[in-house]
């Protein structure tokens, strides 16, 4: 059978799946996250030797601590995935929730229900625990699955897929509603995007590369955010320690996340005070600025920033530093060089505040808190499966609610139209 062949027969099997899954109550699917959490812990040998092959293979390709680091399953990681199943059980189910009801005047009461989507691909780099977290909210929320992860962690992602589906079948549902491509060739992804027919929903997780790939090659609609290019605007009225504790939080405490700040934007008038202190407090985290004409005359020693400053996601402990004259000119700065996907004001003026969040056009705007909140476990979500900087059909982290849409229901007693 060709690879093409192979997709297409797992593809429509996933949503001949999908049509149980969507239908499955409650208690089902709990049982069933809480035996695969168990199957998972029970097999923690056989999920640790298949990851060994696939550090075997990365130290061979000579891939970085940081990345050998985020293939590795250990004890730990595999007590985290369980438990992230545990908690996905312990969520309240979005699917058969009636969000809205209202009554027309000849009678008609309408409702808006959440249902699943269907059939989601995800395609991921890295970590292998993406798999289970992925398969666990999806399940959850009635959907059926097929993953793709990188082929640096082929072996452990097999692994991780065989498992849950030993804990699907034991609670009596279908296997195929969880599905991994088991191809390292990068033409599987290529057939896999379209496979429209089967597959309703692709959601890619990593770097902009792989991400700007799936969109241009897809068929399938695309919930995506290519990068996280965040911002902290120090409004003049800004309270000195809260804005260097939430500045420092939001570039030092994971610099190499979507969420973590890369430009820091600071009110002219207060610049002459702050920034000295603030440039003190980043260089004992090593953190390396570099700064507009205006934030130099004040940091002469900083490198200046260019152009393509303004508009990257350093994912590490670099940080570009404006100066602007004033709230305005701070919303323009983001709006021609953001992403849509987190920025922060720091102020103690209630109308300013205000004016940040009517203005900005992300999926998370901040008032005195730092950017690295846009998270869904951070946000009471319970977990996410990413976050969308697309408008349609979610915004921001994707819970188990984002990961269902909405029908309409209608009950009459015989109205018709005229």
């Amino acid at each position: 059978m060709t690879l093409e062949k192979k997709i297409i027969s797992l593809a429509a099997a996933a949503k001949e799946a999908s049509d149980k899954i969507a239908v499955s109550n409650t208690d089902i699917k709990n049982l069933a996250l809480i035996k695969i959490a168990e199957k998972i812990e029970e097999k923690t040998d056989y999920i640790k030797e298949e990851n060994k092959k696939d550090l075997s293979d990365a130290k061979k390709a000579s891939l970085s601590e940081a990345m050998i680091d985020r293939l590795t399953v250990n004890d730990k990681v595999i007590k985290s995935m369980a438990n992230g199943l545990r908690e996905a059980a312990s969520l309240e189910d979005p699917v058969g929730a009636i969000t809205k009801t209202w009554k027309r005047p000849n009678g008609l009461e309408v409702s808006k229900m959440r249902i699943p989507i269907g059939v989601i691909g995800i395609i991921y780099e890295s970590r292998p625990n993406v798999t289970i977290d992925a398969a666990g909210l999806c399940l959850k929320s009635g959907n059926a699955v097929i993953l793709r992860g990188g082929s640096e962690a082929f072996y452990s992602n097999q692994a991780l897929v065989k498992t849950f589906k030993e804990g699907l079948d034991q609670a009596n549902l279908p296997v195929n509603a969880v599905q991994a491509l088991g191809s390292k060739n990068r033409d599987a992804i290529t057939i896999l995007l379209k496979q429209e027919e089967h597959i309703d929903l692709i959601i890619p997780r990593g770097g902009e590369g792989l991400i700007r790939y799936v969109v241009e090659n897809s068929k399938i609609p695309v919930l995506k955010h290519y990068k996280g290019v965040c911002h902290t605007f120090i409004d003049k009225t800004a309270d000195y320690q809260t804005a260097e504790k939430i500045c420092l939080n939001a570039k030092v405490q994971r610099p190499g996340v979507c969420n973590a700040m890369e430009t820091m934007l600071i009110h002219k008038n207060i610049a002459d005070t702050f920034l000295p202190k603030l440039h003190s407090a980043f260089k004992k985290e090593k953190v390396e600025l570099r700064g507009c004409e205006k934030t130099r005359s004040i940091l002469p020693e900083i490198k200046p920033a260019t152009e393509e400053d303004w508009y990257a996601e350093y994912l590490n402990l670099t940080l570009a530093v404006k100066t602007v004259n004033n709230i305005d000119e701070a919303i323009s700065h983001i709006k021609k060089y953001g992403s849509n996907h987190s920025e922060a004001i720091i102020t103690q003026h209630f109308n300013n505040a205000r004016y940040f969040i009517k203005k900005v056009d992300s999926s998370g705007v901040f008032v005195n808190a730092s950017t690295r909140f846009n998270d869904g476990g951070e946000l009471g979500l319970g977990a996410e499966i990413g976050i969308s900087t697309s408008k349609l059909h979610a915004f921001g982290p994707m819970g188990l609610e984002e990961l269902t849409a909405a029908k309409f229901v209608i009950i009459g007693n015989g109205q018709i139209r005229t």
